[in-house]
């Protein structure tokens, strides 16, 4: 077979099946509907498996589709950087590069981010600071920061990178013991555990009127300093936590916690790619600003 020249297709696939439509892949890639549609057709009849298939919810990946798109989704990504190489006058990445993050960005975000960067720029050496306190760039020599909520006044870059919000879980024993919460008045006559950063009023919203906002006072029952601290306590089923919903969705598929009180959802707060770099930003750090976005979309849309 010759490979190189499904590469077009690879590309057509890969938008198609990133935006789950035909019509707004072909119109992205400037091209007719009917032509993306014949890529495909070309790729599946090339590699012998159906990619895509049709149903009562729209467009969704066969298993082969699963697998090809895993591999295909950053392909326009680096086909750019190789061009972007040609005429780059810097030099290779190479060295340390520093990133610091929330502990809930860790799995869904900073740990797939890193090492599709690593992948493209191998000469790279990662060094990953997880924690919920807000530290300095240049104090503690760091490339880049993940910061949620409202930004402090500083000197730095701030790029938007997109929102997170919070729901309300427990683990599955706590909830047979104690009950699961029907109303928010219930939240009263349970254990909440909560951050060091969360305030005792929570604000909530209902997912049909997000507008429409409810404010419910608890008195914590555990505090903690650290995000993983607070799982730590959820899981051995001590009380109901109020989480990035981007940080639970591995938990809740595993079953050790549960969403309560599904109908409301916290605040969104805005997420920041933080950098120091004043003019323009080294490529591998541009690169894990996309990746950063990328994996933050995705995880998103799975929650």
């Amino acid at each position: 077979m010759d490979n190189i020249r499904l590469v077009p297709s690879l590309l057509v696939f890969a938008e198609v099946a990133k935006r789950q439509s035909f019509t707004k892949a072909a119109r992205h890639l400037k091209m007719s509907k009917s032509a993306a549609s014949q890529h495909i057709r070309r790729l599946e009849a090339d590699i012998g498996h159906q990619l895509l298939s049709r149903n009562t919810r729209g467009m969704v990946l066969t298993a082969a589709g699963e697998r090809l798109f895993a591999r295909s989704e950053f392909l326009k990504d680096q086909v750019g950087l190789a061009l972007l190489e040609v005429s780059d006058t810097q030099e290779t990445p190479t060295g340390p590069f520093s990133v610091t993050f929330p502990h809930s960005f860790g799995p869904a975000i900073v740990t797939p981010a890193v090492s599709q960067l690593c992948a493209e720029f191998p000469f790279i050496e990662p060094r990953l600071v997880a924690t919920d306190e807000p530290l300095d760039l240049i104090k503690e020599g760091l490339d880049v920061a993940l910061y949620a909520g409202d930004l402090r006044d500083s000197g730095y870059r701030a790029l938007p990178v997109g929102t997170l919000t919070e729901r309300l879980c427990a683990s599955p024993s706590y909830l047979r013991k104690h009950g699961t919460p029907k109303t928010l008045e219930d939240l009263q006559n349970h254990r909440w555990i909560a951050a060091h950063w969360q305030k005792a009023v929570l604000t909530l919203h209902l997912n049909t009127k997000p507008s429409e906002i409810s404010q419910v006072n608890l008195k914590p029952f555990a505090k903690c300093n650290s995000f993983s601290s607070v799982l730590d306590l959820a899981k051995e089923d001590i009380g109901i936590v109020f989480l990035p919903e981007i940080a639970g969705q591995q938990l809740f598929q595993e079953g050790k916690l549960v969403p309560i009180l599904k109908q409301y959802q916290g605040e969104k707060w805005p997420i920041y790619f933080v950098h120091p770099y004043q003019r323009e930003k080294p490529r591998h750090v541009e690169r894990f600003y996309q990746l950063t976005k990328h994996f933050l979309k995705k995880a998103s849309n799975a929650a």
